[in-house]
């Protein structure tokens, strides 16, 4: 369970994560993931339900050998990422989160850092799935286009990026995640707030979370993830945490899928600000015609004797 107090890390990065219980405004569902429609069930009385499934990577279990063995998968994915499957659809059913989807489960019951029952499950769900498909074989090298553009932009260089990166998930006390973000919130989130309050919107940036947080409820777009709880690596890498760090970086990134999430990301980022500036300009529209219509109204009162 994590813990609902704030707390802050001392660490070299750009900025650290801080759990807070400040909440303002509604929270937001990951629309770039919609499309990816779930299986869902029809219950009693015509009501559809969402069924959270345990979904597989996107490659045989053996594909990343012998960077990451099929045992690890085996125990990885088979029996910890299920277990979290399993253990979220028996705390849904038959509540108001049984017709949600998965980002609105996790939005919901994060409860501003002082997390209900199912966020753990929900969260390491989505995280699992997300760090699977962060993946591939013959993965790592570098990125380029758009991605590497931002990552000289934001860190200096592909290596300065590269050791911030490996520096968040070395440090990242006990179980938890690094993380490569697009930030593009206006410090206003919906339910946590900005863990980067400082830095520019608009751009990439690492963080780490704890347990199964995840940069989700911090109104954030993930790019990239690695999970270093121990059971991730220490079949094939017993503690030695930065060899399995080393290893993923360069040889099981999946660059194409960190494109295709930043592509997303900029273009939703894009759609929320038409959106924003419509809803402004018809406010202001109603604004200035309920003073026009006072003025005239006004005018139209006959002069006192």
């Amino acid at each position: 369970m994590v813990a609902s107090a704030a707390a802050s890390f001392a660490t070299p990065f750009k900025c650290s994560p801080l759990i807070s219980q400040a909440f303002s405004g509604s929270t937001r569902s990951l629309q770039w993931r919609s499309n990816e429609k779930r299986n869902v069930r029809k219950a009693h009385k015509g009501v559809i339900k969402a069924k959270i499934d345990h979904r597989p990577p996107p490659y045989s279990l053996d594909d990343l050998e012998p960077h990451m063995s099929r045992e690890t998968f085996e125990y990885h994915w088979g029996k910890h990422h299920r277990a979290y499957v399993d253990n979220l659809n028996k705390q849904i059913v038959g509540t108001e989160l049984d017709t949600k989807m998965l980002e609105e489960i996790i939005l919901l019951t994060y409860n501003k850092g002082d997390v209900l029952p199912p966020f753990n499950n929900a969260a390491q769900v989505w995280n699992h799935e997300f760090f699977w498909e962060s993946m591939k074989p013959g993965g790592g090298g570098e990125p380029s286009g758009e991605l590497l553009k931002l990552i000289n932009r934001d860190f200096g260089s592909f290596e300065a990026f590269v050791s911030e990166f490996k520096a968040a998930a070395a440090t990242q006390f006990g179980s938890g995640w690094a993380w490569l973000v697009y930030k593009a919130n206006r410090l206003d989130v919906g339910n946590s707030v900005n863990p980067c309050p400082s830095d520019e919107d608009k751009k990439l940036v690492v963080v780490k979370s704890p347990n199964a947080v995840n940069p989700l409820v911090w109104d954030y777009f993930p790019l990239l993830t690695i999970d270093v709880w121990e059971h991730a690596y220490y079949l094939d890498f017993q503690n030695r945490r930065p060899d399995y760090i080393s290893t993923f970086m360069e040889k099981l990134v999946s660059w194409d899928a960190v494109s295709s999430r930043l592509e997303a990301a900029q273009t939703l980022v894009a759609e929320r600000e038409k959106e924003e500036e419509r809803i402004k300009t018809e406010y202001e529209d109603e604004q200035d015609l309920e003073l026009r219509e006072m003025y005239l109204s006004d005018e139209d009162e006959p002069e006192a004797d």
